[in-house]
């Protein structure tokens, strides 16, 4: 399996140890998911150098591509979980490191010689549907994770598409892209750019996408069955 950019495969030196924040599958809350008091009021936007900035900016807001990130405490398990909001800075870490959305430990401890499981919104009947390119702002599942998730989650209850991925790579955010004014930047779009893009300074980013290059669609329920339920 490869992964471009600054993404990798972790392996957990002890497997029963999960990351912070994240919760037992039994909680039925995934690992990228908000929770009620993890709200915050975004600063205040300001042109600073030929580009977005925030009025009182820290080191942190930035990341090392000099990317503007959208400020979001995290405290799971404070409050109520929100499943159909997602925690910019849990999703991103598990995007970099490769965790499972779900239960936050690396999703490749069961990873095939055909990679890693993603689940998707696309149609499985017909992959001539799909698009050419290939992008998610979803972290990859462990298998476990994914059959539960696919009865649980009322979305996926309609249409998923399980993909195994050998190929990936991080491939650009997802936010508000700002355009410059007076006396302040100002909201102009919603939505994805990729690194390089001329417009990436302008952009206030909430989510990492990857791109997914050489996959192949496998059949979840039969996965699970021979293999998921010892998990």
């Amino acid at each position: 399996m490869q992964q471009s950019r600054d993404g990798h495969i972790t392996t957990a030196r002890n497997p029963e140890r999960r990351p912070i924040g994240s919760l037992r599958l039994t909680d039925r809350v995934p690992f990228i998911a908000c929770w009620s008091m993890e709200t915050t009021v975004q600063p205040e936007v300001t042109m600073r150098r030929g580009r977005l900035a925030y009025l009182n900016e820290r080191p942190w807001d930035r990341d090392s591509d000099g990317i503007l990130w959208r400020r979001s405490p995290s405290i799971p398990g404070k409050g109520k979980p929100q499943y159909g909001k997602v925690h910019f800075l849990r999703q991103r870490r598990a995007m970099q490191a490769l965790l499972c959305q779900v239960c936050g430990r690396p999703a490749s401890k069961d990873a095939t010689d055909s990679g890693l499981l993603w689940l998707l919104s696309e149609d499985p009947d017909d992959i001539s549907t799909w698009p050419a390119d290939l992008v998610t702002g979803h972290p990859p599942v462990c298998l476990s994770c994914a059959w539960v998730s696919v009865q649980a989650c009322p979305h996926l209850r309609k249409q998923y598409a399980a993909v195994r991925v050998r190929r990936f790579g991080l491939s650009g955010v997802h936010g508000v892209l700002y355009r410059p004014s007076h006396p302040v930047p100002v909201p102009h779009d919603v939505g994805g750019l990729d690194f390089g893009d001329r417009r990436m300074p302008w952009v206030q980013a909430a989510q990492l996408m990857m791109r997914l290059e050489d996959f192949r669609l496998v059949d979840l329920e039969a996965e699970y069955r021979a293999h998921g339920q010892g998990c």
